[in-house]
């Protein structure tokens, strides 16, 4: 179980009534870049989350390469996998790719991008939401160590949406179940292994990550209501490992409005997940740095709020019809028989194809498509 590393006693003073030019509320993977994006802005940048920086892994913690470079987080990277494998009761396809996944450390690749926050002030908070605007015009958000009020607000706490109006529950709601464990690994492997498989989840499907000295092993399934913790014991007793260091998390797989009642939203909490594989962490990465951009050129007086807004929210927009596609092979893949989807993959497995499906699937959230950071250039 998670400890949290929250200020007690004489140290947890209370933040209400604070106010600061840019609030970010979550410290991960959007958070964190968001933030990074503010480093030596000269604004005063508050960062929250109800865990420490790096505490609290929710995901295999896998990412393509160009994004680990981007970041300037290679030292994290525990594995190099320049394949992936797909495997259906009838046959595995073994793919490899244009790019390679890095399997890395949650919680050095977090200090690694708060080390790059300059100026930005870190708390442990509980954020409740949702935000409301106070009479001068600020965002007040509420967390349980008071109210902070701030011009600009990002959420960046994930799926949760806490600071908007109207936020999601499962199972009634656009959501993956996931859930994995860590067994002990001995470091081989090159590859990122799928398994398509029905006995083990009707619509969804398993996965290996090898990343070191562990292996993250787990399921997702695409019904929310569908349970997965005994088929992800099943699916690590089968692959010769012990079911240890449980960890899960609700997926979105459903975009979602990146603005709202004047907040920006980044990562799970605007829906920036890829449908089909539930990938996130690149995703934000991608609009967390395109909403830091936006939220300097506002606080360098080089755009207005609105203006910001607006052109952050058409940034996501633009990328709805990969979402759109993502969704469909999503809906497509689990009704196909498995013989005739051992086919397909098997079809898609000549190189040329491999290059071309993997490509486009990298380009659609590449470092190389984030606006320019002066945003004057972006709207």
């Amino acid at each position: 179980m998670t400890v949290r590393a929250t200020k007690r006693g004489a140290e947890r003073t209370s933040l209400d009534g604070t106010r600061v030019d840019v609030l970010i509320c979550g410290a991960s993977f959007a958070g964190l870049a968001a933030a990074r994006e503010l480093a030596g802005s000269g604004a005063e940048v508050l960062l929250l989350d109800r865990y420490a920086i790096g505490e609290r892994q929710t995901s295999a913690c896998a990412c393509p390469r160009p994004w680990m470079e981007e970041m300037g987080v290679e030292a994290s990277i525990r594995q190099e996998l320049p394949f992936m494998s797909f495997t259906t009761p009838h046959g595995t396809a073994r793919y490899r790719l244009p790019w390679t996944w890095s399997a890395f450390d949650y919680r050095e690749l977090c200090d690694l991008l708060w080390a790059q926050c300059d100026g930005v002030r870190f708390e442990t908070a509980t954020v409740a939401g949702p935000a409301e605007r106070d009479p001068h015009g600020d965002l007040a958000v509420p967390t349980d160590r008071g109210v902070v009020r701030a011009p600009l607000v990002l959420d960046a706490l994930g799926w949760r949406r806490v600071l908007a109006g109207s936020g999601v529950q499962p199972p009634a709601a656009p959501l993956t179940r996931a859930l994995e464990v860590h067994p002990p690994h001995d470091g081989t492997g090159d590859a990122l292994d799928l398994w398509i498989e029905r006995p083990t989840v009707r619509r969804g499907y398993a996965w290996r990550v090898p990343a070191g000295r562990e292996a993250r092993i787990g399921v997702a399934s695409y019904d929310p209501s569908e349970h997965v913790r005994a088929p992800v014991g099943e699916h690590v007793a089968r692959l010769g490992g012990e079911p240890v260091g449980f960890q899960g998390n609700w997926v979105p797989h459903r975009l979602r409005a990146a603005v709202e009642d004047g907040v920006f939203f980044a990562g799970d909490s605007a829906g920036h997940c890829f449908p089909l594989s539930a990938e996130g962490i690149r995703t934000a990465f991608y609009f967390g740095c395109a909403a830091g951009r936006q939220l300097r050129s506002v606080v360098e007086g080089h755009v207005e709020r609105d203006a910001a807004l607006a052109a952050y929210a058409a940034f996501s927009a633009r990328h709805a019809r990969a979402f759109r596609v993502a969704a469909a092979l999503q809906r497509l893949i689990p009704a196909l028989p498995p013989r005739v989807l051992t086919r397909v993959l098997r079809v898609i497995g000549r190189q040329w194809l491999v290059d071309r499906s993997f490509g486009w699937y990298l380009r659609q959230a590449h470092p190389a498509g984030l606006p320019q950071r002066d945003s004057r250039l972006a709207a």
